[in-house]
């Protein structure tokens, strides 16, 4: 792995994650440059431990780090003065899913938090659901989904670009609020479809 605090705090989160026991879906990672802006993007997908194929409820996340967090990194790593902080946008999708009818948003919302855990000083806010419907070819089977976000930004101040440890303290609550949240989704009294391996 690149020694590059970006990726110290892929690592961090990674850890809170795997120490809250969730499961990663090993083909849903993604580590991506953009070659004509220069943002780099990590994509990732966690699930509880024993849910099938794929999980009733997961948690997708994403990291970018935009070209102009790169600019304001490399000026602090060369000595130089900088205006802005480099930051880190945070996406993280709330997803229930393979369910057998539309789910009733307020239902869903009702064990969802407007905020996240902390991120440091900050957290991620809650946006509105969205609500997926997928049919068969023939039209005759139908599978739903909903989807909430939470969006938001971490600050590298200068002590965390110094300090690589101080990442995974501003970062170790995510993992256990994450487990926490999919646990109250996976006990709501909704109707979910069997897993996929078990369909046939």
């Amino acid at each position: 792995m690149l020694d590059h605090v970006f990726t110290d705090a892929i690592g961090a989160l990674r850890d809170s994650l795997e120490r809250a026991f969730l499961e990663r879906q090993a083909f849903e990672e993604r580590f991506q440059v953009d070659v004509l802006l220069g943002d780099v993007t990590w994509e990732t997908s966690y699930g509880l431990p024993g849910e099938g194929l794929p999980p009733r409820v997961q948690a997708d996340l994403t990291l970018d780090w935009p070209t102009w967090a790169q600019t304001a990194y490399r000026s602090w790593y060369v000595g130089e003065p900088f205006n802005d902080p480099p930051r880190i946008e945070i996406e993280l999708v709330i997803r229930v899913q393979r369910l057998a009818e539309a789910p009733d948003p307020k239902v869903v919302l009702a064990v969802l938090p407007e905020t996240s855990a902390p991120i440091g000083t900050e957290r991620l806010e809650r946006s509105g659901p969205t609500i997926e419907t997928v049919c068969s070819a023939d039209l005759e089977e139908r599978e739903y989904a909903i989807e909430v976000s939470y969006e938001g930004s971490y600050e590298l101040d200068e002590a965390a670009l110094e300090d690589g440890s101080i990442l995974d303290d501003h970062l170790s609550a995510m993992g256990g609020w994450i487990a926490s949240t999919l646990v109250k989704l996976g006990d709501l009294s909704l109707p979910f479809l069997p897993p996929v391996d078990e369909d046939h």
